[in-house]
This record gives C-alpha cells, structure tokens and sequence, in this order.
C-alpha cells in the first residue's frame, strides 16, 4: 500500500478517526453557531426561536435549574417505569403468539389496527379511573408503547434461522430453553427496535398529557412557560425533555450492547 492510498476498513470505507460522539459534539456546534447567527441578524425571529446563547444561560440560573431537575426527575421515573411494565408484559406476550402461531395469525392484525388508533384520546377516560395523577401517566404511556414490543418480539422470533432451534434440539434443549436461550438474544436487534419505537410513543403521550392536564414534569414546565410567553423558558424546558429521551434511549443501548 503507497503512503498516500487511503486506509479502508474491512467493508471498504475509509476510516473515520474522529469519534462519533466527537462528531455528534461538532456538528451540534455547527448547529447552534448558525442558528445564534440567524437569530440575531433577524433571519429567524426571536418570538419563534430564542437565542440559544439565552437558552444556555437560563440554565445557569438556580432557580430554572432546580424546576426542571424535579420535573426531569418526575418525567424520567414516569416514563422509565412505563417502559420497564411494557417489556414484562409484552415480552411473554409476543413469546406466546410466536409459540401459537394460531393465535399470532389470528392477533396481529388486531394490534396493527390498535397501535395505530390515537390511544391518546382516552386520557379523559383514565383521569375519570385514576383521577389527575401519575397513574394516569403511567397507564396513558404504557398502552402506546405496549403493542410494538410486542409485534417486533413476535416478528424476531419468526426471522430466527431454523439452524439455531436445530442445534439446540440436538443439545437436547427444551422448548422453552430453545426460546430463553437461543431465540431471544438471536431476536435481540428487532426486540430492541420495538423497544426504541415504545419509548418514542410513550415519552410522546407522557409529555404531552403533563402538558394538557396540568400533572407536574416537564410537560407542565413547557406549557407554564408558553403560557407565559417565555421563549427562552420554554426551550430550556424542550432541550431537558430531550435530554431524558437520550438519556433513556442510551441505557437501551447499553442493554442491547449488553445482551447480543
């Protein structure tokens, strides 16, 4: 190889040697640099983006900084736990219309059609059941983010090759060892892809309801600072209810990474 060829790894592309946080980091420089440029020459006015320089420094102020950590807090541990009742109850669930396929032929079109329904009008029903509290979150999120675990469960298990259960009929496995052992951490990337789809719905219907229904989180933060007409506010309080949706989408990497 001439020491001006360029290095290529094993797929043929050249070699990046910046890191992809570091590239992330860069580009979401390049980002707030253009949009603090186009808010201040007047481009973008600043009644529908706020500086973000401003939104920065908001941050520093103890008392922003203390509403949105307790409603970072709330919002994290709602939609955390609807997630984690979302796993324990779709994983078996798509175990068992992968195992009854009498039933997953019978049921998966019922649950397309049910996903794609807007459970989120029903939160009136549920406050009327569990009054204006986080229980009402918790459930509102937990049935928007239930089906596509379940459904990517279901369609992992299905696209497992036939050699596996081979193996593991030969190694004298069970069926249900077969499934735990086998099946499921060979089904891990479509499991994770309905849990990376869960989260999305269900920090989507959790925000939103804190926002409508006055429950506290940062979906209430937003609505009082829009009400206020505080733009800068109101974009410290969106950046923080992204950081929990990193935050969460992270440590479901981290157990992908984990588990395959």
């Amino acid at each position: 190889m001439s020491a001006d060829s360029p290095i290529r790894g094993t797929d043929g592309g050249r070699i990046s040697f910046i890191p992809p946080v570091l590239m992330g980091a860069l580009i979401l420089a390049v980002v707030f640099v253009l949009l603090e440029l186009a808010v201040r020459s007047d481009l973008v006015s600043r009644l529908i983006i706020a500086l973000p320089s401003d939104v920065l420094m908001r941050f520093g102020v103890a008392e922003t900084r203390d509403e949105l950590l307790s409603g970072f807090v709330l919002t994290f541990g709602v939609t955390a736990f609807a997630l984690l009742l979302e796993l324990l109850v779709a994983l078996p669930l798509g175990v068992f219309l992968y195992m009854r396929r009498d039933f997953g032929m019978a049921y998966a079109g019922w649950l397309m059609g049910i996903f794609a329904a807007p459970t989120f009008l029903l939160y009136p029903l549920f406050m009327v059941l569990f009054g204006r509290n986080m229980t009402t979150l918790i459930v509102m999120g937990f049935l928007s983010g239930v089906i596509p675990i379940i459904i990517q469960v279901e369609q992992g298990l299905l696209a497992v090759s036939k050699t596996f259960v081979n193996v593991g009929t030969s190694f004298g496995a069970s069926r249900w060892q077969i499934v735990t052992k086998i099946m499921i951490p060979a089904a891990a990337p479509s499991i994770f892809t309905g849990f990376r789809l869960a989260l999305i719905y269900t920090l989507i219907n959790i925000v939103a309801i804190e926002y409508l229904v006055d429950v506290g989180g940062l979906g209430r933060i937003v609505a009082d600072k829009y009400g206020r007409f505080d733009i800068v506010g109101t974009y410290t309080a969106i950046i923080a209810v992204m950081a929990v949706s990193a935050l969460l989408n992270w440590s479901i990497g981290a157990a992908e990474r984990r588990i395959r």
